[in-house]
């Protein structure tokens, strides 16, 4: 079955749709990823305020990607399109990761979101090979990890040059 614009009715039709849909933010029609990333912020300050260590809210990261990829999984196969643009828990995810890395403060926060949509949407090496070959829900996790890493990267670059 092929479902190309998924609605309410489809979003709570099994919990995984919710999930993946982030909440239903993967509805948004104009640029659902962007805002699905927003929820990332939400979702940080749930891990840090429930594992105030970094070894710890890595773990609940962790968590929540394998999450992800049951919840993309199941819902790409439903939809019949592995990675459908409105499937969005792969970017809430890696922003929150950013953010654990990210010095406090908003400004650093927009630089940091701002870095990790740029590197979701232009794919530079391997991201671009690992969208192109991986796929089901590990494929659409794994890729929004590996920007994530660019953005962690390039922001602890700064923070040293600051």
């Amino acid at each position: 079955m092929t479902i190309l614009r998924p609605d309410l009715k489809f979003l709570f039709a099994h919990p995984a749709h919710l999930i993946a849909f982030g909440f239903g933010s993967g509805l948004a029609p104009k640029a659902p990823g962007t805002v699905g990333t927003l929820l990332g912020l939400p979702l940080y300050w749930l891990i840090v305020a429930v594992a105030p260590d970094l070894p710890n809210q890595i773990v609940l990261v962790i968590a929540t990607f394998l999450f992800g990829v049951w919840a993309c999984g199941h819902t790409g196969r439903t939809l019949g399109v592995s990675d459908h643009g409105g499937m969005v828990w792969d970017e809430i995810v890696a922003f929150a990761l950013v953010l654990l890395f990210t010095p406090a403060g908003w400004l650093w926060i927009a630089l940091a979101f701002a870095l990790f949509r740029l590197f979701d949407i232009l794919k530079p090496w391997p991201i671009r090979l690992a969208d192109a070959h991986l796929k089901n829900g590990f494929g659409v996790m794994f890729d929004d990890l590996l920007a994530a890493a660019y953005a962690i990267a390039v922001i602890k670059g700064m923070q040293w040059l600051v």
